[in-house]
């Protein structure tokens, strides 16, 4: 369950009061009603009464008194500005930064060569067809210089089948042997018990971002590439920031 779906969820659980309490502000009133949210996630939006409530790069409405929530996007109709997405667009690149600079790389399967001049971290799903096309290039992004960081992102979620294969892989002696085997479609075995997989961590940080769909790359500056990126076309991208 993302963090958004647990407030959202938990919300449900604390029917609002009849009215904000007077001596604190709105904010805090219904950060108050929402369990795991915090004041400073709230912020008023320009629509009169209706309040912006963010969990990761994830967006929800509130109206003032705490009762009603909204889940969808906000437009304004005359400049045709989607407020919503741009908000996100905002959350995702602030969270993608600072991802960017402390994601634990023990904890990712990582292929680079020797000497690299940039590094990009990769959400992938083993079953994805352009996560496939992506890494059957792997040695072609080494030879420009690229580093890639895989993160685990089973687009079908915990328990699925990708994600079994996701454990598999890091449960290897050799993951980043098995992470190109399970590319190509061959049956992953994991050596014998294995604890702590960061499956969970990966996917809680891709739905904190936003991802929805692989591959998913952040740069070093963490910005959000989405989708398959060709070597050449990466590094001449990468080259010239």
């Amino acid at each position: 369950m993302t963090p958004l779906f647990a407030a959202t969820a938990l919300l449900a659980l604390y029917p609002a009061t009849a009215a904000a309490d007077t001596s604190t502000s709105v904010e805090e009133s219904l950060a108050a009603k929402v369990p795991g949210i915090e004041a400073e996630n709230i912020r008023a939006t320009p629509v009169p009464g209706l309040w912006e409530v963010t969990v990761g790069a994830q967006v929800i409405y509130l109206s003032e008194d705490g009762r009603y929530m909204v889940r969808g996007e906000v437009i304004d109709l005359m400049t045709g500005e989607n407020m919503t997405a741009q908000r996100q667009s905002e959350l995702q690149a602030e969270l993608a930064n600072r991802f960017a600079k402390d994601l634990d790389e023990s904890r990712m399967v990582v292929f680079s060569p020797k000497d690299p001049r940039h590094t990009v971290t990769v959400f992938t799903d083993i079953d994805c067809g352009f996560c496939r096309k992506l890494h059957g290039e792997i040695d072609e992004y080494n030879k420009r210089g690229i580093k890639v960081r895989y993160l685990f992102y089973p687009l079908a979620g915990p328990g699925s089948e990708s994600w079994l294969k996701a454990d598999a892989v890091w449960c290897s002696p050799d993951r980043n042997n098995a992470m190109t085997r399970a590319k190509l479609g061959e049956k992953i075995k994991a050596s014998g018990p294995c604890e702590n997989t960061p499956a969970a961590e990966h996917y809680e940080l891709g739905a904190q971002l936003g991802v929805r769909g692989t591959p998913m790359m952040l740069t070093e500056d963490g910005e959000m590439l989405r989708g398959y990126v060709p070597p050449d076309q990466l590094a001449d991208y990468l080259d010239g920031k």
